[in-house]
């Protein structure tokens, strides 16, 4: 990696973009802007270093999917014809009347993106209702680019961990890779709630929510206790 100037030294350079601010506030947004970039750099440095994991292990159970076209297929199909594949299960069981709100407020904003995202990569959607069911529901939002893939069975969600034994269901962000006839796991979220900090609710690093994120740019931050709804 090339020598980096300090943080602070670039921030130095900041300027607030309206006129009038105080000198409390040009020094506080100038430290800030200091943590910021370090914080980016933070960023870089944990995204080469996933990209750098050794193999993960074969995927060699036979798990079964149903398609966007009601076929049944296996993992590797899912991939069509990339070598990587981002595979999100969403709380959307057969026992649910509606899908979980959260994983629908992510959905429809990684449906925005997700023509873009599969020039690169595949991208399914993972669910345990019916695939029909599961297309009904993008139908209601609007979401066109995103493709809805049944699990045959519930070995995927119970070796993944996000099945409990009352039928609840957690989500999961999974993402596999393709290493010639096999499957390898490249990477799965495995931050629990256990693993959350005093007073935050469980989440990655990084929070992929767009929601969150701009909430966070804002003065309230995430609101306490609140959660989208499936309808306002």
């Amino acid at each position: 990696m090339p020598d980096l100037k300090p943080a602070a030294e670039l921030a130095r350079q900041a300027r607030t973009p309206f006129p009038g601010a105080s000198a409390e506030y040009d020094r506080a947004r100038q430290a800030l802007l200091a943590e910021e970039i370090e914080f980016r750099r933070h960023m870089t440095r944990l995204t080469e270093q996933r990209r750098a994991l050794p193999p993960g292990p074969v995927i060699a159970k036979n798990y079964r999917f149903k398609d966007e076209q009601g076929f049944e297929v296996g993992l590797k199909e899912l991939f069509g014809d990339k070598d990587t594949l981002v595979a999100y299960f969403w709380m959307y069981g057969p026992q649910r009347e509606r899908p979980c709100p959260m994983c629908t407020n992510w959905l429809g904003a990684v449906n925005g993106n997700a023509a873009d995202i599969k020039q690169q990569v595949a991208l399914k959607i993972l669910g345990r209702s019916p695939v029909e069911r599961q297309y009904a529901f993008a139908q209601q939002r609007g979401w066109r680019d995103l493709n809805f893939v049944q699990t045959v069975g519930d070995d995927y969600a119970r070796d993944l961990g996000i099945l409990m034994d009352d039928g609840s269901e957690y989500a999961a962000l999974t993402v596999f890779k393709r290493d010639g006839d096999e499957v390898r796991l490249f990477w799965a979220s495995e931050m629990t709630k256990d693993m959350a900090d005093p007073g935050q609710d469980p989440r990655d690093a990084p929070d992929i929510a767009s929601l969150w994120s701009i909430l966070d740019l804002t003065p309230g931050g995430r609101p306490a206790g609140w959660y989208p709804r499936l309808q306002y």
